[in-house]
């Protein structure tokens, strides 16, 4: 007993440091946001200055469109997400349950492009959305986004993870494959779809390479390339950029409060857990 209460403190002592460690940039975040302009970089570890300049609030809001890039990284984080998840589901389970010739090399070579970076397929990929037309549309940022082979890998250990009984099961009962999959598999995956619809929608509302490449006018940008217009030739708006920041936050944080859940549970049933 005495071992696991020292196990137990260790834990928390070290979780307890992680936390801290992760929590003091947003602490100088909205510290800096709330200094006056002229006052940041006299004295950078003060966490407040002279007095809470809220102003750089509204000064950020009014530097750019803010709504048009906040409604437009929500937009495309949302449809995003959606269209990945039906993607890899339907993959997933093609890969976990259909039997069929090369399936095993198939999935290893569709996981095998996880170690491709973006930096190689972008001129590909530009090239054909310039012969779609689908240069600076919502299209450009949802959909070329919505296949990875990340979702498909992380769904499929979560289906192998079901019971075959259960669909064994139904399929007695006369479902086919399609209503096993709708009706019984994606009901019992929500906690690794909910996972997923995470680390989806985090790693497109962060993305700011690929908005850069397909986008050219005000009304299809995103929130990333609206906070690079704080870093100018001759220095950086400090203050209004982490103003910026702090409210480009918060649709991240509350996706992630309502699905948090699912991500633990995701993770751990899916054997991504580390166990």
């Amino acid at each position: 007993m005495k071992k696991k209460k020292k196990k137990q403190i260790i834990s928390v002592v070290l979780i307890s440091a992680v936390a801290v460690i992760f929590i003091i940039p947003l602490v100088y975040m909205v510290s800096t946001s709330l200094k006056p302009k002229e006052e940041v970089l006299r004295d950078t570890a003060a966490l407040l200055g002279s007095y809470l300049d809220f102003s750089n609030y509204a000064r950020a809001w009014n530097a750019f469109p803010f709504g048009r890039y906040l409604f437009n990284s929500i937009f495309v984080g949302l449809v995003t997400t959606a269209l990945t998840l039906v993607t890899s589901a339907m993959a997933a389970y093609a890969f976990a349950r259909l039997r069929f010739r090369g399936r095993d090399k198939l999935f290893f070579a569709y996981l095998a492009t996880l170690m491709v970076p973006l930096q190689v397929t972008i001129i590909p990929l530009y090239m054909i959305l310039r012969l779609l037309g689908w240069h600076d549309t919502y299209a450009a940022l949802a959909i070329p986004p919505a296949f990875t082979a990340f979702g498909v890998f992380m769904l499929r250990q979560f289906f192998l993870s079901i019971p075959m009984e259960i669909e064994e099961a139904a399929r007695i009962d006369g479902c086919g494959r399609f209503r096993i999959f709708t009706v019984i598999i994606l009901p019992m995956s929500k906690p690794g779809l909910g996972a997923l619809a995470i680390f989806t929608f985090v790693n497109s509302w962060k993305s700011f390479f690929w908005p850069l490449i397909v986008t050219a006018s005000d009304e299809m940008k995103t929130l990333p390339l609206g906070l690079y217009t704080f870093s100018g030739q001759y220095g950086t708006d400090w203050t209004a950029l982490m103003a910026a920041t702090g409210i480009s936050i918060i649709p991240g944080v509350i996706f992630y409060i309502i699905f948090q859940k699912s991500l633990v549970q995701g993770i751990a049933l899916s054997g991504m857990g580390g166990r």
